[in-house]
């Protein structure tokens, strides 16, 4: 197993050193000039080329790419033009919050995800089952940020039970777990559970559909096996797919959320990448789509190092 994880380890390398690449050429191949952030409208040529300098604009792609790589390697994403505050700086505390709202949209949209794919799988062809497949393919096919603004009309304008915005009161960037922080947290991971909900669904209720009908299953009950002890083995076959399938979603919630935490304003990684593009602030930029990325490579080895965990076999194929 140790081997395995290893192995997995050293595949990451090339996919990371890949991922810097891109994430650095498409934020220079943009158009538009980054320094217009910081530099006034009749800013002289002079100073536009000190100014380039100073940010390292003056040199090649390939050299600039080399400067940057090294930088990263030591921890320094650079700093912003638009704040001047060091760019590791304002990625870390974004990233944080956005891992506690990934994380809790994750955690409810896999619960209610295989409760209803479970539910549908063992009463396949039903109308639980219709009803079951009908909300997945809905928590799929709704745009999030339209059902943000809904939820944010009903329960925040409507019926003022829940804040629309911010991370706390007074629109505080600052997380703790307490009453007056959660209740910020719950609409914006509700509407973002709502897809990984669907994606999960859909899947488990294939699962669960496909494993009944197995051979094995029949064995078991011949054998006399209780509907409890038939319902773990079929959870115990689901569960590397489910796993696979919940760590992509958590992946796409942490790079995926701009719109949602735009329409929230959610101190998070998505809102500070609609800002970096708007003000056309490229060390910032760069920075959060590699630290996003890099948690997408990393959450990917997680996940196949667990799956080989609970299932041996994905191990020797």
């Amino acid at each position: 197993m140790l081997l395995y994880a290893l192995k997995r380890l050293l595949y990451v390398l090339p996919v990371a050193f890949g991922v810097s690449i891109v994430c650095f050429l498409l934020v220079h191949l943009t158009p538009g000039d980054p320094l217009t952030a910081v530099l006034p409208v009749d800013a002289s040529a002079e100073l536009q080329a000190q100014m380039r300098a100073i940010y390292g604009f003056d040199k090649p792609l390939p050299v600039q790419y080399v400067i940057w790589l090294g930088k990263v390697l030591t921890g320094d994403l650079g700093t912003s033009i638009a704040s001047g505050r060091a760019v590791l700086t304002e990625v870390s505390r974004a990233v944080g919050n956005t891992l506690i709202l990934a994380a809790m949209a994750t955690m409810i949209g896999f619960f209610f995800g295989c409760l209803f794919g479970f539910i549908a799988g063992y009463y396949r062809g039903s109308a639980i089952d219709r009803i079951a497949s009908a909300l997945s393919v809905l928590g799929v096919s709704v745009p999030h940020y339209w059902l943000g603004m809904v939820l944010v009309i009903i329960f925040s304008v409507q019926f003022n039970w829940l804040p629309s915005t911010g991370a706390g009161p007074g629109g505080s960037a600052d997380w703790a777990w307490d009453w007056a922080h959660i209740r910020h947290l719950i609409l914006p991971a509700i509407t973002m559970s709502v897809i990984p909900m669907g994606v999960i669904a859909r899947t488990i209720r294939a699962l669960v559909a496909e494993i009944l009908s197995q051979d094995f299953v029949q064995a078991l009950a011949a054998k006399g096996m209780t509907d409890r002890g038939i319902f773990a083995h079929v959870v115990k076959n689901t569960a590397p797919t489910a796993l696979a399938v919940m760590g992509l979603q958590l992946g796409y919630l942490l790079g995926g959320s701009i719109l949602i935490e735009t329409v929230f304003a959610w101190p998070g990684t998505g809102f500070l990448l609609n800002a970096a593009i708007f003000q056309r602030d490229l060390p910032l930029l760069q920075g959060t789509i590699l630290v996003l990325a890099m948690f997408f490579v990393m959450l990917n080895l997680m996940v196949d190092v667990l799956q080989t965990a609970l299932d041996p076999r994905i191990q020797r194929s």
